[in-house]
């Protein structure tokens, strides 16, 4: 029996590195939301996943609010968040089955594409866990206190969301304490023993931080056709 898919949508930004009054998931993009955007590649994927939305509670009106004036009737469930993203998490867990396939995945990634979405959900249900990455096509360098020197870029890659996890694998993760190294899910995940699949992630699918990020962001959605992402 297949099991069941729930997306939970972390979106905790208060746009402090934005230097915008709006929360950074709220700024438009392309006239609408960003969240909404992120929202939309989880329903294209499949409409029936089950889609949790972890918010700041002093958020709900204002999303609410957006939700009317864009006229936006995909169907969610809003939760409020907990101190840091590790503790939003940690707090949500408890409304999720045991049994059922999670992907955490940051509120300000619109760009990931249903294919990689595809791709995580596949690999979960076959290894427990799958997490998208993509590799490092620029030069990089180790700095240390000898100084500087480069390092090898083929044995790194870069780590993006959503990280899908079979429920009581994350559940079980997630009962442990906060620590400042728990960067992500993986880390969380891992750190309980469990050994991390990586999967093929897309690479436009940035994460909107600074104020550069929304018109990169506008940019890359030009040339998408977000029709190729329809399985």
């Amino acid at each position: 029996m297949a099991l069941e898919k729930i997306a939970l949508i972390v979106a905790g930004g208060k746009g402090k590195r934005m230097k915008a009054q709006v929360p950074k998931q709220f700024l438009l993009l392309k006239g609408r939301p960003v969240l909404m955007h992120t929202i939309d590649k989880f329903h294209w994927y499949d409409g029936g996943i089950r889609i949790m939305l972890v918010l700041p509670a002093g958020q709900f009106s204002a999303w609410k609010e957006l939700c009317d004036i864009h006229n936006f009737k995909i169907k969610h469930e809003l939760f409020a968040g907990g101190e840091t993203r590790f503790h939003s998490i940690q707090k949500n867990l408890e409304s999720i089955p045991e049994q059922c396939l999670v992907a955490v995945h940051d509120g300000v990634r619109p760009l990931v594409s249903i294919e990689t979405i595809h791709r995580c959900f596949a690999a979960a249900g076959e290894s427990g866990n799958a997490v998208p990455c993509v590799e490092i096509s620029e030069t990089m360098r180790i700095i240390d206190e000898h100084g500087n020197r480069p390092a090898d870029r083929t044995i790194y890659r870069l780590i993006q969301t959503p990280q899908v996890f079979i429920s009581s694998i994350l559940k079980e993760s997630y009962r442990q304490e906060y620590h400042p190294r728990f960067t992500d899910d993986a880390s969380v995940v891992e750190s309980k023993g469990y050994t991390i699949r990586l999967v093929e992630g897309n690479p436009e699918n940035l994460k909107i931080t600074v104020n550069k990020d929304l018109g990169i962001a506008e940019y890359l959605m030009k040339d998408m056709d977000e029709n190729q992402y329809h399985l």
